[in-house]
């Protein structure tokens, strides 16, 4: 798998290759689509829930990515986030993911995404076992101006879950509203596992919802900002698993 260093450089040099071999007059032609697209995203949110718990003590995060896909559809990425593990050490204050995958139209209005992910916590405590794997799979549908899309994620037992596993099962929903640039969305989300939140509140159940619903807006060109209200099933624990507005502000380019 590419790291996105070496993505980014595979990239470039594909792209410094096809300058190097064109005959001179094609400069004054429209260049055809590179068979290779590279794209980034940056974001400061006020709060970084991950289906519905907060991994940064509801304090602000830093996070951004990059992905580089190819137009057979297959893809790589990577993204990161500033988190806090309130001062146990055991993930650090960082968060890296890896992943891959294939994502494409199957027909009219229908895309699947299937992948896998890698979860890194590199300043996690020494000695501590935090990373996993979780395969990923989805389907999407786009109707008008409207979105929706199932999925499901399984992270199979691993020992940085304590040899078990766990199960993610959501549907997200968008719709942007016709000739304004405000888009409105809903999350629900259902886990079955050890990252359950109320079995991470200190509960017996390993199963519970995650919700949320929301609003962004694209501005200044690439910038967005957006809030929504999040929350989860179980005791509620300040800063980790109470409902909480988040605001983000971001740039994709």
């Amino acid at each position: 798998m590419l790291t996105s260093v070496r993505g980014l450089c595979a990239a470039a040099f594909l792209s410094s290759a096809l300058v190097a071999v064109a005959p001179a007059h094609a400069q004054d032609e429209t260049d055809p689509p590179s068979a290779i697209e590279v794209s980034g995203n940056v974001a400061i949110v006020s709060d970084y829930r991950f289906r519905g718990v907060s991994l940064s003590g509801g304090d602000p995060a830093i996070q951004g990515g990059i992905d580089i896909a190819h137009e057979s559809g297959f893809y790589v990425g990577t993204w990161g986030s500033s988190i806090d593990d309130g001062g146990t050490d055991l993930l650090g204050d960082m968060e890296f993911d890896i992943y891959g995958g294939w994502s494409g139209e199957v027909s009219d209005g229908v895309t699947v995404d299937v992948g896998l992910l890698y979860y890194i916590y590199p300043t996690e405590d020494l000695g501590a076992n935090t990373d996993y794997f979780e395969p990923y799979a989805s389907i999407g549908f786009t109707l008008g101006p409207a979105e929706a899309t199932v999925g499901a994620a399984y992270a199979f037992d691993q020992s940085a879950l304590g040899d078990d596993d766990n199960l993610y099962i959501y549907t997200d929903l968008g719709v942007g509203i016709p000739n304004t640039p405000i888009s409105l969305s809903a999350h629900l989300g259902y886990t079955d596992g050890v990252l359950a939140p109320p079995l991470l509140a200190g509960t017996g159940d390993d199963s519970g919802l995650d919700w949320s619903i929301g609003a962004s807006a694209t501005v200044l060109g690439g910038l967005e900002v957006g809030v929504s209200y999040v929350g989860v099933e179980g005791p509620s624990i300040d800063s980790f698993t109470d409902d909480a507005v988040v605001a983000t502000l971001g740039m994709s380019f």
